[in-house]
């Protein structure tokens, strides 16, 4: 059940933006409505979960951090999938 749950990075940014910038499409990021926030998904079970060369392309940007903040899908959230998903 854990391998099917996943951890996400919630990257609140200075200033809103209207799209993602090219440079950081390889690491699929998904904007806020509002342009706020970035989330990235990552897989905590792979040796490089990429966070730290994103954070770095992050910088080179431009784009300026106001928090970071990590969650992670609930066995509830897991099984609801699940059920939902038959």
């Amino acid at each position: 059940m854990q391998k099917m749950g996943k951890k996400q990075l919630l990257i609140e940014l200075r200033q809103s933006i209207d799209e993602v910038p090219a440079a950081l499409a390889d690491y699929n990021l998904e904007p806020s409505a509002d342009g706020t926030h970035l989330i990235y998904t990552y897989d905590t079970h792979s040796d490089r979960t990429g966070i730290t060369s994103l954070l770095q392309a992050l910088h080179e940007t431009g784009l300026s951090l106001k928090d970071l903040k990590s969650s992670q899908s609930s066995l509830e959230e897991i099984f609801v999938s699940l059920v939902s998903t038959k």
